[in-house]
């Protein structure tokens, strides 16, 4: 769909000078592109009030686990407290943005709390979902303007992630999935609550309903992503000198572009987080559950009871 696809920009991009840090907890702070590197599940630069948030996640792979959700709070908190900081770029470790949320790591708590069988489990399940709904709500709420720059998959938590952004910019190979529903859960992080003012109830329930897998495109078609690039680096060109141009308005006024947009989304999005919550943790410890992780360790697609 050549209509969709929007061409590297002229407009100035990111420079090396007037570069700051940001002092986030657990997390490595740096301030030029090539110093990404190093420890934790996310890195931050920051070069003349523009912040890229790198996404390292586990082993450096393009995995969402409970460190990534804990650090990712913190980033945000912290980004949205910086007066240094006016936009925010958010990407991936590499040819991917996420390919959500860690399976292994994740299905051993779950099936360890539905051994348990108890109301504390169940409570135990609830706070961890809260924890990890409150870390994507801190960038849905943070008062700088986010741009996500998305290539390759962005699956599950990662389309959460991408769909708390104010905007989105995709490579001509990116692929979103809405995925939860082919591993027997509820999509729980705000797909099902911020999506529907993206890009409406019906596409939303199409995604959500059948858990497939669609072209950037398509998802461009739809009103998922703004804008498709050719290629993953003339996405990044495309955010960054998206972010240049924002970073030149009235922070003052920024922050109450978003403060507007928001006062009416987030109040039914927290709504809706609490119902997801309270569903998947009185559901979630399923049969259904228990085949869906089964059939991700034996590589085979699951089959569904119902129970």
């Amino acid at each position: 769909m050549r209509d969709a696809v929007l061409e590297p920009s002229s407009s100035p991009v990111l420079r090396a000078s007037g570069s700051s840090t940001c002092k986030c907890r657990g997390v490595k702070s740096v301030i030029s592109e090539s110093d990404l590197s190093g420890v934790g599940r996310i890195e931050v630069a920051v070069q003349e009030g523009i912040a890229t948030v790198r996404l390292v996640g586990p082993g450096g792979r393009a995995l969402m686990d409970a460190r990534l959700f804990e650090e990712l709070g913190e980033v945000f908190e912290s980004l949205d407290r910086d007066h240094a900081v006016r936009v925010v770029i958010l990407t991936g470790p590499g040819k991917d943005f996420s390919l959500g949320l860690d399976l292994k790591s994740a299905g051993d708590l779950l099936i360890s709390l539905a051994e348990a069988g108890d109301t504390d489990a169940r409570q135990d399940f609830l706070e961890l979902l809260h924890g990890w709904q409150d870390a994507i709500t801190a960038v849905a709420s943070c008062r700088k303007p986010t741009i996500a720059c998305i290539a390759g998959w962005c699956v599950g938590a990662g389309v959460d992630l991408a769909a708390a952004c104010d905007i989105r910019i995709a490579s001509s190979d990116s692929v979103f999935s809405v995925r939860e529903v082919r591993v027997g859960i509820v999509a729980d992080l705000g797909s099902l609550q911020r999506l529907a003012g993206v890009i409406g109830d019906g596409h939303l329930r199409e995604l959500a309903l059948t858990g497939g897998d669609i072209s950037a495109s398509r998802a461009a078609s739809i009103g998922l992503v703004n804008h498709v690039m050719d290629g993953a680096e003339n996405a990044m060109v495309a955010a960054a000198a998206t972010a240049a141009r924002i970073a030149q308005n009235s922070p003052l006024a920024l922050r109450g572009i978003k403060e507007i947009l928001n006062a009416e989304r987030e109040p039914r999005v927290a709504a809706g987080l609490r119902y997801t919550a309270a569903w998947n943790a009185a559901f979630i410890f399923s049969e259904d559950l228990r085949e869906a992780m089964q059939a991700f360790t034996e590589g085979r697609d699951p089959v569904f009871s119902g129970r």
